[in-house]
């Protein structure tokens, strides 16, 4: 319990996720956004007071790197007041609470006890969600309330299926190298009981972002043990599905749908396909600095064709039907791009890249050193997981909603695995890591 208490706060910001949404709040602050600025403003008191350097050159240029780009589009923002609304979510998101989780973070202990913060949270998601499909009270879908949404509401869709995807992957990559007999059971307990509200979430993009980072996961984990492990999974699906015939009508259509998106789209792919559109004639117009930070919906108008709705319908989960307007383009790597133009995103993008780099380095230091389950590589494919999901999930979905907090940890938490000094327990440091003051009772990285 000692080793975990110092990221105690950070489990609170992960936990401050599970209370409802207010109806008509979303796009607002929310209570896991002050938590996680409560968590930044600690880790800023611990800096001033220890007055002492808490990380490497290497993760300090990291994770600054954005800062260039944000505030350069910022500054070329339309509409001051929102270029710097923009700069401080940015910053929350991709600098400020990832650089807190890094630095909070002190041993593979406190890892762990993050990522378990995450399978609590996507498990107590994920049985709300349930509940709503099984009887009928979740988001409307296809005519019918059975979307599973959780706490998030109608207003909110990704909502929980982000949470129980990234809450999924985590309980996987503890149960391919876990510590202990025990993390390996329960690991593997939650990860099948997550499989169940992620398919009623009927959320294409965390189906695909879940798969590709699960499997990754899985490849990482060892060779051999992937062939057995994708054998195994493709025979129950084909007993549970084919065989038993689990799965509503609904849930095969929704998976078909993905492979014909191309050919005969609904309307919410058209909408997709009709704002990536117009992001890029944003950034076609100021290819360098794009139209500035919150600027995609002003010029949306003007570079959208006629095939884009007027907004996407939500209903039901306690909420009355109502047209939602559709103000970015779904896409991260286009809203960057339309938004902050190349500078944007190749800082932005090269900070995500870098910590994936790291991090798979890491991973397979550990591989090969004496003894990597000791040297945390549960920890290695939690860390792998997290930011295969998040880059293949940035491809169909952008930040906005409460769970962008969440994003936000599952970056500190590549951080620390990609970034910080593990020079204990037989682990090879990063290259350019500085080696730290260890504190007193910190325990061994």
């Amino acid at each position: 319990m000692r080793a975990a208490a110092p990221v105690l706060p950070v489990v609170a910001v992960v936990a401050a996720l599970a209370l409802p949404v207010t109806p008509g709040a979303e796009g607002g602050a929310t209570p896991a956004d002050a938590v996680s600025g409560l968590l930044v403003l600690w880790c800023a008191v611990r800096l001033l007071r220890d007055r002492r350097r808490t990380l490497s050159r290497t993760a300090a240029v990291v994770l600054g790197l954005p800062v260039a780009g944000l505030a350069l589009a910022a500054a070329g923002a339309a509409d001051p007041g929102a270029g710097t609304a923009g700069l401080g979510r940015y910053l929350q998101i991709f600098v400020l609470v990832p650089a807190a989780v890094l630095m909070s973070v002190r041993g593979r202990d406190g890892f762990r006890t993050v990522a378990w913060s995450f399978v609590g949270l996507a498990l107590w998601e994920g049985a709300v969600g349930a509940h709503q499909y099984a009887t009928g009270t979740g988001a409307s879908y296809a005519g019918e309330d059975i979307r599973a949404v959780g706490t998030f509401g109608a207003g909110d869709v990704m909502g929980m299926a982000t949470v129980v995807s990234l809450g999924l992957v985590c309980s996987v990559g503890l149960a391919l190298a876990p510590a202990s007999a025990r993390q390996r059971v329960w690991a593997l307990v939650c990860s099948v009981l997550l499989v169940l509200p992620l398919a009623v979430s009927f959320s294409r993009g965390a189906w695909i972002a879940t798969a590709v980072a699960c499997g990754l996961q899985v490849v990482l984990a060892g060779l051999r043990r992937a062939v057995g492990v994708f054998a195994v999974v493709a025979a129950v699906g084909v007993v549970l599905v084919g065989g038993l015939g689990i799965g509503s009508q609904m849930l095969q259509e929704r998976i078909s749908s993905i492979t014909r998106v191309a050919d005969a789209p609904d309307q919410s792919v058209t909408d997709r396909y009709t704002m990536w559109a117009a992001a890029v004639g944003m950034w076609r117009e100021q290819p360098l600095t794009g139209v500035g930070l919150k600027g995609f919906p002003e010029h949306r108008d003007g570079h959208a064709s006629l095939a884009l709705s007027s907004g996407s319908d939500i209903a039901g989960a306690g909420t009355a039907y109502q047209k939602q307007p559709l103000l970015s383009p779904h896409n991260m790597y286009l809203l960057v791009l339309s938004e902050q133009g190349l500078v944007g995103l190749v800082t932005l993008a090269g900070s995500w890249l870098a910590l994936a780099v790291c991090g798979l380095r890491g991973l397979v230091r550990v591989r090969r050193s004496p003894g990597g389950r000791r040297g945390g590589l549960d920890c290695g494919l939690v860390a792998c997981g997290l930011i295969a999901w998040v880059l293949v999930d940035f491809g169909y979905a952008d930040i906005g909603g409460p769970t962008t907090v969440l994003t936000a940890v599952c970056f500190g938490l590549v951080a620390w695995w990609a970034l910080a000094d593990r020079t204990a327990a037989g682990a090879v440091p990063p290259a350019g890591a500085v080696p730290a003051r260890v504190p007193e009772g910190a325990g061994a990285r």
